[in-house]
């Protein structure tokens, strides 16, 4: 069975720090990360800190650089992933679909999903 992961993109800036989520919210991703384990599809997931916390190291020209967050140049960071096992492509876009479906509509959340290369 294929493996695809999922990097969650959102626009940090758009978001403030001590923004609480809306009521509901966790109780309904806490059912659908319930379920995606169950059903064996969920592998790992996790959110990330924000990009203050982060560092890019970018080898360039034969040297190494490191940059230091928060990336003020960048519109969308990667602020979660999740590691999802299923039978094809389209059962990972269902699982995709019902996961950003949860989130306000106010919010913007996109989700690059790409399958493992096996082998």
């Amino acid at each position: 069975m294929p493996r695809f992961l999922s990097l969650v993109r959102i626009d940090e800036q758009s978001l403030p720090e001590d923004t609480p989520f809306p009521e509901g919210f966790l109780q309904r991703m806490g059912a659908l990360m319930e379920e995606m384990t169950k059903a064996g599809v969920m592998l790992d997931t996790a959110g990330l800190l924000r990009t203050p916390e982060a560092t890019r190291v970018t080898w360039s020209g034969g040297k190494l650089s490191y940059t230091d967050g928060p990336f003020t140049e960048t519109k969308e960071v990667v602020g979660g992933y999740a590691l999802l096992q299923t039978k094809d492509k389209a059962e990972a876009l269902e699982w995709t679909k019902r996961f950003l479906e949860i989130h306000p509509e106010e919010w913007t959340v996109g989700i690059e999903l790409r399958q493992i290369a096996e082998g």
